[in-house]
């Protein structure tokens, strides 16, 4: 059963809360790492250089519409599929327990499927933009 007055806020807290972990995830790749080497690290792990900014620009861009609530949904699930790449890609070789050597992959596989569950449960309050699906 679904509380339907309380859900929409606890959605809200979800967007807020993922939206602002994927803006600074963003910003820390352009402000601390630098594009540079965000290419750089993508790039060690035999992915296109590119791949890096352009996950970059999706983290700072998504985290952004998920704290204003511009298509929430839509985002949530491509975001979801970012994460997964991060853990197949960057965190699958060390293991399931975040807490290993350079992070294993059992925190990027929640959080693409908080984001998977967002983008099913909807938009909650406040957003600006409600994704309309048909």
């Amino acid at each position: 059963m679904i509380d339907t007055k309380l859900a929409p806020y606890g959605i809200f807290v979800l967007r807020l809360l993922t939206g602002a972990l994927f803006l600074v995830h963003g910003l820390t790749k352009l402000f601390v790492f630098t594009p540079a080497g965000t290419m750089g690290f993508f790039e060690s792990l035999g992915l296109p250089g590119w791949l890096g900014i352009l996950t970059m620009a999706a983290e700072i861009l998504g985290g952004i519409a998920l704290i204003t609530g511009i298509y929430a949904r839509i985002v949530s699930f491509g975001l979801g599929f970012i994460l997964l790449g991060a853990a197949f890609t960057a965190h699958w070789g060390n293991g399931f327990s975040f807490s290993n050597q350079g992070g294993g992959w059992e925190y990027p596989v929640m959080w693409a499927i908080v984001q998977f569950a967002l983008a099913a449960l909807g938009d909650g309050l406040y957003a600006l933009r409600p994704t309309k699906l048909k």
